[in-house]
């Protein structure tokens, strides 16, 4: 069904690497080594053959690539390609166009995706892929900061912001604000208005993109820098960056695998998303993926070790996969 998309990054071994790949923005996996176990109760690795193409979230892009690695790992003949263009993105450009099978997000598509979705003739199922910790993060040798109220943080990133630090408080120092955060094709963009900013709106003036690398390294170079991103980004740089403290009226908590997990990181905690089109749940080696990439949700050395998001629940996977059956007996009859 999909066309693929051209990869920056070739071959690269999530272990090693997943933060330079998180960084690429688009993951070519073809020519992966063949595993002599699937490891998914397939009874033949080399049966399931053909390409799977996947674009959407830079926040589940690092998640899904190393999915995705591994079970291309597991069948030669499948030829993966991934890019990470923002939720939104991903669903105006190609999800809903129909060139794509997957599209991930990390918040829910909206109404304006739905219906170019339905003008298009795609159908989709919605499943959870993990939690995040939406993480704000400034540079190691910013040692007046620890933490900052919710009001404080919008007044930093609203429309029309603070312009130096002891703006926000006087205690800081009056430097100004370098920002570096999500383009507004991003979910994550989306997400911290909807959390954060509301009304008030997000300020132009940042460097935006969708290269959550890109932040890392724009920050990790600023001493008077502060960015926003997914909390894998922050645990596959935990000495390049400092993630902030976020008060949301019970004091100051940091983001972390048991904050997020256990709801006390408010109100930047979030689900995140991949939305298989039922159409392409139709051929037999995508609908595979999707049970693999289900299985892999409550995989913690992956997800919360490889990866650093928040593992779904055993609960949560067994109503994923349900959700998930349902829509590849529709495809497939």
């Amino acid at each position: 069904m999909a066309s693929s998309h051209d990869a920056d990054t070739a071959g690269i071994t999530r272990r090693k690497s997943l933060a330079a790949i998180a960084g690429a923005g688009a993951l070519g996996l073809a020519g992966c080594t063949q595993s002599s176990d699937g490891g998914d109760g397939s009874d033949g690795d080399n049966e399931l053959s053909g390409p799977i193409n996947i674009a959407g979230s830079s926040t589940v892009f690092p998640l899904m690539s190393a999915v995705l690695e591994d079970f291309a790992e597991m069948h030669s003949g499948i030829d993966p390609s991934i890019s990470s263009t923002g939720s939104g993105g991903g669903f105006s450009n190609f999800f809903c166009t129909g060139d794509t099978d997957f599209n991930n997000a990390s918040r829910p598509i909206q109404p304006a995706e739905e219906e170019l979705c339905a003008d298009n003739g795609v159908e989709y199922v919605e499943l959870i892929a993990a939690t995040d910790a939406l993480t704000v993060v400034v540079n190691p040798d910013a040692d007046f900061v620890d933490s900052l109220t919710t009001d404080e943080l919008a007044q930093i990133w609203r429309a029309d912001p603070v312009q130096t630090w002891d703006e926000v408080r006087d205690e800081f120092p009056n430097e100004e604000i370098n920002r570096f955060g999500a383009a507004d094709t991003s979910g994550t963009y989306d997400y911290f208005i909807e959390a954060i900013l509301g009304e008030e709106g997000h300020t132009s003036d940042y460097q935006a993109t969708e290269q959550d690398n890109s932040i890392a390294s724009g920050v990790a170079g600023d001493e008077y820098a502060i960015g926003y991103f997914g909390f894998a980004y922050y645990f596959q740089n935990p000495d390049q960056l400092k993630a902030l403290g976020i008060d949301d009226g019970d004091g100051p908590v940091k983001p972390s695998l048991e904050t997020a997990s256990s709801g006390e990181y408010t109100p930047l905690s979030r689900p995140l998303f991949t939305y298989p089109s039922i159409e392409s749940l139709g051929e037999e080696h995508i609908a595979e993926f999707a049970r693999y990439f289900v299985e892999q949700t409550t995989n913690e050395d992956l997800v919360a070790g490889d990866v650093g998001y928040v593992p779904a629940t055993e609960e949560t996977q067994e109503e994923q996969m349900q959700k998930l059956e349902d829509a590849i007996e529709q495809a497939q009859g």
